[in-house]
């Protein structure tokens, strides 16, 4: 019989991993460092035109493409003379559980379901877990959904709860924990127990399944336009969206821009109990989106297929307010409600479309659905229960944690960029400490210029610095 002990289950992970997922990462190590990246996303072995076929048995992806001609006239009245890019977005609640992340599960789970595993079992607390019990109810198979739902006095976010209950009414069960340590633990136990597939998040399954939101959005702005977008602004959270959007894109032989969008939540721990409620974004947040770029290996598999730093063009963060502001803006401005969460992307592309010239194109990549918990009013009063302060002012004055201020004017809302230099650096140097290497080979020298996209003279210099060799 097993060890089940924290101890002795995480001493199985990569043996429970390769079970779970019918992956052998050995496979595709190289060199100290490297991993043969483009190898693994291949071996998901489903071309784009394979994942379209399955996705439509699903009802997934041909998502409309929306022009937001009133923000855009709104946006063009704050920009100076000439300036006010269109913006158009792209509008993923219409998959059948509200988001994205249905592009995400159904080639998991139809993998699962083709190699004769009986479930699946997602570690997610956003939108994912719905879309993994949608996309399994719909292929016959039984899910379990793993969420970090609580505080230590049992007090949970209503976005988090409203997952919790959609993921239910699709007949999934439901494994709440509070936040901590445990929640790997906890998956890897019932990977094991079960037998089920890890429809994870980070699998290069879940990736290729998003190249197609990437793919669609570049084809459909052509039909529409008759000219590819100049940018594209996409949520980031763990590096998936990015990694996947970004994909399809450059499939489509597009050359746009692509630029990341987190909302700013500096200073909160994601697994302090303390923090746990005092963010009003559960996802697309700096939490996750800096710590999952700089070390996307963190992830609940033993190499991430999430790799945001070889596509980002440019990161951008906004603030927590102004992503309400924006939310109640494409409501009344547009007719479209959509939950604040798929907004933040929206958010950040109506600051960057005043930079851009008026025949400039600035694709939306996502919405997501909004209702019950999802809604920014009961995020809002949940928000003022826990202490923070509502305000309205200048956003340049909110303090994560302490207050969300809801812009005075749209002119204040701004994206703020971050430094991707120095987010790359970081990269390096976590490789180098997690691998706890003295030198590096060609092979790995090759591989850090290709996961942070720079030219080979810059990782060298990069590890000069550090003291480290190349063989």
């Amino acid at each position: 019989m097993n060890d089940m002990s924290y101890k002795g289950v995480m001493s199985r992970k990569n043996e429970i991993m390769k079970k779970a997922i019918g992956l052998d990462y050995n496979n595709f190590e190289r060199g100290s460092i490297s991993f043969d990246y483009e190898r693994m996303m291949k071996d998901t072995g489903y071309s784009l035109d394979e994942i379209t076929k399955i996705q439509k048995e699903t009802g997934v992806g041909s998502t409309p493409l929306i022009e937001l001609k009133n923000m855009t006239k709104l946006v063009r009245k704050l920009s100076k003379l000439g300036y006010g890019a269109r913006i158009f977005i792209k509008d993923e609640q219409c998959n059948p559980s509200g988001s994205f992340k249905d592009r995400r599960a159904s080639v998991s789970v139809y993998h699962a379901k083709k190699l004769g595993f009986k479930g699946v079992i997602s570690a997610t607390s956003g939108n994912y877990g719905a879309a993994v019990a949608s996309q399994a109810a719909m292929r016959g198979l039984k899910c379990i959904i793993v969420q970090e739902c609580y505080d230590s006095k049992k007090a949970g976010q209503p976005e988090i709860l409203e997952k919790q209950r959609k993921c239910e009414s699709y007949g999934a069960e439901v494994v709440q924990l509070s936040v901590g340590p445990e929640l790997f633990y906890i998956f890897l136990k019932l990977l094991e127990e079960t037998g089920y597939f890890n429809a994870s998040l980070y699998s290069p399954f879940g990736i290729a399944g998003i190249e197609t939101l990437g793919y669609e959005l570049v084809e459909q702005c052509r039909e529409r336009t008759g000219k590819d977008p100049d940018a594209v602004v996409v949520t980031h959270a763990g590096g998936g969206n990015v990694t996947g959007t970004a994909r399809g894109v450059r499939k489509a032989k597009s050359k746009a821009e692509i630029i990341g969008a987190s909302v700013d939540l500096k200073g909160l721990h994601m697994a302090s109990d303390r923090d746990f409620n005092r963010k009003s974004f559960t996802t697309g947040h700096t939490g996750f989106g800096i710590p999952f770029a700089t070390w996307p290996d963190r992830s609940d598999v033993p190499r991430s297929a999430a790799r945001p730093l070889r596509y980002l063009d440019k990161y951008v963060t906004i603030h927590q307010g102004e992503v309400f502001y924006i939310t109640e803006a494409l409501s009344q401005l547009e007719g479209l409600e959509r939950g604040p969460a798929g907004n933040t992307s929206l958010t950040a592309a109506f600051a960057l479309a005043s930079e851009m010239p008026e025949d400039r194109i600035i694709v939306v990549q996502e919405t997501e659905y909004t209702g019950a918990g999802k809604h920014h009013l009961p995020q809002l009063s949940f928000a003022k229960e826990n202490g923070i302060d509502i305000l309205t002012g200048n956003p340049d004055d909110e303090v994560p944690g302490a207050n969300i201020i809801i812009p005075s004017h749209p002119s204040l809302i701004k994206a703020r960029e971050v430094d991707l230099d120095r987010l790359k650096k970081s990269y390096i140097k976590n490789c180098i400490d997690n691998y706890n290497v003295r030198s590096v080979t060609k092979e790995d020298l090759k591989f850090l210029s290709e996961d942070v996209n720079v030219d080979v003279s810059y990782v060298i210099n990069v590890l000069k610095s550090m003291d480290i060799n190349v063989l």
